[in-house]
């Protein structure tokens, strides 16, 4: 059963390259807590004979420190590598072992299953081909099995084991087994599961791990690893289906060749065959395919290949080469599953980059339809996401992207969403459809353009978006500002955060979800005022900087102008023209912005005016002459 193999003793050569060429399976184990995840793990290596010496001493001596088995070997504590995880018995981390047999190789992901490590199971389901999803025939199917093989599903894996483990504690019942098998069946049905095998075990014992057990005469299936070894990979299914191929890099050694280097992640290519380059449309015809070991007479799935064209057409990183025949979809407006994975909550209409493949777009979740209680399945209304929650949203993107339902090709259909400011990933989502309206509605040519709108009023337009506390002073200066310019015969337009509430965002509270709404409205407005060739002033707190980025990446270059007005909590408090920190003080006003609500600072604004030494008429003349030294005005 193990890997080794009479060839490295007689031609090492030859066993290194079958190895080489053995298929790779990955597979991820999940469940409730205890149910032996690690302890089926750790039996799967000692069994594969992949352990050396000093690790089997290690974990022998560990499991008299932290053991959970008496005398015997804990197998737990060959995955369990977090000190926490030792201390409490249980997973933490996504921890991955790589073991090989005869027939294949093997990367396995042992997940947590508490459910505020859920990102932590998405993270090492999103490429598993197999999910072995442990019960414990104790306790038989819990919620936590339900959260899990709902998850599953969600994440499309298409295969799964329902390892029936611990039947050693239940005297190997077979009355057991078949009363686990109907519970877990018919809630499989509710949510779409249909691969399913039903495996009793005892992965302590060694049980129907490697051989079958002679404990459970009445179980005449497959052993865990004959699965293993036998089950269909998802890279063989994805070779019969349509050509995907994201560009991961345009290589151009020298001007001679120009190849468009990527992995194939659906389907076959061969010289001849007809392509497509999305989201352009342009296609042509393919080559070569070329690798490091020479061209290819056809490419599959998984390979990695630069692809060389007949025809010379714009192709960049991000884009997908698809089959002419069959191409994928483009659109910029979808519906998906988002799994947010951060402690800051996802609120719509913040700006973020969403990474699909290899290419990175601006994005926003317009709308959460809903959120998923994994526990239940129930649907509930949710204005945010917190972390590990999974929603059903509305996502827009600043440009079009090739893409396939998720559940026809994840590497084509899943993404990342990342932070903007910090770069971290704080999302994976799921696309299901493109919106209709993504197709219906398209950008009208005009001929007047904002440079043209702007030369007739002898200006450049802009926005002026002046920041800061409640009673820092944004609309005393923005109104002096703007009374100067239209002296001076400047054609203009101030926002003012009190007078848009009264009407375009009347609808709008103070939550941080409102509270970026509301900038993101105003930050449109400005912008199609800005193509009207006006000088636009905004005064608005917008404590967040994410959304004054994001209003900053709607215009052209040099046409964001941030004026930070710089007051100190206390002088602002004590001004307090509208008696709203008072109220804020005393309970009376929540979400108020420097006392329970955040203000983040601009890191880097145009201007900076330090109101309790500066006087507004002299701040606002510091605000014409930034203009006139941009270049915004005569």
């Amino acid at each position: 059963m193990a890997h080794v193999s009479d060839l490295i003793a007689s031609d090492i050569e030859q066993y290194l390259r079958s190895h080489e060429h053995k298929q790779i399976l990955r597979f991820i184990t999940c469940g409730s807590v205890d149910d032996g995840k690690s302890t089926l793990i750790g039996r799967l290596l000692y069994e594969s004979k992949v352990l050396f010496e000093d690790q089997l001493a290690a974990v022998e001596a560990d499991s008299r420190k932290w053991g959970t088995q008496a005398d015997s070997i804990d197998f737990a504590l060959l995955v369990d590598g977090l000190a926490a995880e030792r201390e409490q018995g249980i997973t933490i981390d996504v921890a991955y072992r790589f073991f090989s047999t005869d027939k294949r190789k093997f990367i396995v992901a042992d997940t947590p299953g508490h459910e505020q490590y859920t990102r932590n199971m998405v993270t090492g389901a999103s490429t598993a081909d197999v999910a072995v999803l442990l019960v414990d025939a104790r306790k038989g199917v819990l919620t936590q099995t339900r959260r899990h093989s709902y998850l599953v599903s969600l994440l499309g894996i298409r295969h799964v084991i329902v390892a029936i483990n611990k039947m050693d504690l239940m005297e190997y019942s077979e009355k057991t087994f078949r009363t686990i098998v109907a519970d877990y069946q018919e809630f499989a049905d509710s949510i779409g599961l249909k691969d399913m095998t039903f495996i009793p075990m005892s992965a302590f014992k060694g049980d129907n791990i490697i051989e079958q057990s002679p404990q459970m005469p009445w179980y005449r299936g497959t052993t865990l690893m004959g699965y293993l070894e036998t089950v269909e990979i998802d890279e063989q299914r994805l070779q019969k289906g349509p050509l995907r191929m994201p560009v991961q890099w345009v290589n151009r050694p020298d001007q001679g060749f120009r190849g468009f280097a990527g992995t194939i992640v659906g389907g076959r290519v061969k010289p001849g065959d007809r392509i497509r380059v999305q989201p352009s449309g342009r296609e042509s015809t393919v080559a070569r395919i070329v690798t490091m070991d020479g061209d290819l007479d056809s490419g599959v799935a998984g390979q990695s290949v630069t692809l060389t064209l007949t025809d010379e057409i714009d192709i960049s990183r991000g884009d997908l080469i698809s089959t002419a025949q069959a191409p994928a979809g483009v659109a910029d407006q979808f519906e998906a599953t988002i799994v947010w994975m951060h402690d800051e909550a996802l609120l719509p209409g913040r700006g973020y980059l969403l990474k699909v493949g290899a290419r990175t777009v601006s994005a926003s979740v317009m709308e959460i339809k809903h959120q998923v209680n994994v526990n239940t399945m129930e649907h509930m209304a949710a204005k945010t996401l917190g972390l590990n929650a999974i929603g059903v949203c509305t996502v827009s993107l600043d440009q079009p992207i090739g893409f396939d339902p998720y559940t026809d090709n994840r590497d084509t259909g899943g993404f990342i969403l990342i932070d903007r400011m910090t770069n971290n990933t704080v999302g994976a989502g799921l696309l299901h459809f493109a919106l209709r309206r993504s197709h219906n509605i398209h950008m009208q040519h005009v001929d007047v353009t904002r440079d043209a709108r702007g030369a007739m009023k002898g200006q450049k337009p802009c926005v002026l978006w002046f920041t800061g506390l409640s009673g820092a002073g944004k609309s005393t200066i923005a109104n002096a500002v703007e009374q100067k310019l239209h002296a001076m015969g400047r054609h203009t337009y101030l926002l003012d955060g009190d007078n848009v509430r009264h009407g375009l965002n009347k609808d709008l509270g103070f939550t941080d979800a409102d509270r970026v709404e509301n900038i993101r409205r105003v930050a449109e407005v400005s912008r199609l005022m800005v193509d009207a060739g006006l000088i636009v002033l905004t005064a608005f707190i917008s404590p967040f900087r994410s959304e004054r980025r994001m209003a900053r990446t709607l215009l052209g270059d040099g046409e964001f102008i941030e004026i930070f007005v710089d007051t100190p909590l206390d002088v602002a408090e004590e001004r307090d023209p509208k008696g709203l920190y008072k109220k804020a003080r005393r309970g009376d006003l929540k979400n108020f912005t420097g006392i329970d609500s955040p203000y983040e600072v601009p890191e880097q604004p145009e201007l900076r005016l330090v109101t309790p030494f500066v006087a507004p008429e002299a701040a606002a003349d510091q605000v014409i002459e930034l203009l006139r030294r941009l270049g915004r005005i005569g």
